[in-house]
């Protein structure tokens, strides 16, 4: 992906939480000799130190999620420690059933927390988070496009970088997502199984007027291309 064009790399154990393992250093500082963009890393991340030792590794930013809910004084002590820029707080989200908004779950979708999302970005935004990861769980694999609801409202309600999480299927999709308010896109999929390439999801964004930024010579002779 860093050779394709990516702008940035989120590396997420999406178990770990749950399983109360801590996201192993071992991968961060693999991704740090290997990897020429930015990265982010979460999962199991439960404490400041857990933190310090991911920035340490070689990870850019690390990314909070269920121990931010559990002890939201964790997001402060990020930032104070390491700056805003370091901290990501990450949410998965779902609509609620019966009536509008949308509610925060933990542990990769297992537990409703019954927060209100836009409250709790709001929240974090206060506490010192510096990018918010939003990742809707109704949409994420299916490929139907992001929750622009969910964007429209958070980028309403808060003045942070919003990184689009869940349903990316297409460049359209990704366009959508930025038209609703967020500053970047994330997608897994599409990528993973060769639906499409980052290079042709950037010039199909460029010529739509959204700008990008495409592999530079340089980049594509480092890698040896």
């Amino acid at each position: 992906y860093d050779r394709e064009g990516a702008d940035e790399i989120v590396f997420y154990d999406i178990t770990a939480s749950h399983e109360q393992r801590n996201t192993a250093t071992t991968l961060a500082r693999r991704a740090a000799e290997e990897v020429f963009i930015p990265y982010t890393i979460g999962g199991g991340v439960r404490t400041a130190d857990d933190m310090r030792a991911m920035l340490r590794a070689g990870a850019d930013k690390v990314s909070i999620n269920s121990a931010a809910v559990g002890n939201p004084d964790l997001i402060t002590e990020g930032a104070e420690r390491f700056g805003s820029q370091c901290v990501v707080l990450s949410v998965d989200v779902k609509r609620r059933g019966f009536s509008p908004g949308w509610e925060v779950y933990l542990n990769g979708g297992r537990v409703n927390t019954g927060m209100d999302a836009v409250g709790w970005l709001v929240e974090g935004e206060r506490r010192g988070a510096g990018e918010f990861v939003l990742n809707s769980m109704d949409a994420d694999g299916t490929e139907s496009g992001y929750d622009l609801d969910l964007i429209s409202a958070v980028a309403e309600k808060t003045t942070l970088p919003i990184v689009a999480s869940g349903g990316a299927g297409g460049p359209e999709h990704m366009m959508s997502a930025v038209n609703a308010g967020a500053g970047a896109v994330l997608a897994a999929s599409i990528f993973h199984f060769g639906e499409y390439s980052i290079a042709e999801v950037k010039e199909h964004m460029m010529q739509s007027g959204i700008p990008v930024r495409l592999v530079e010579p340089e980049r594509e002779a480092r890698n040896g291309r």
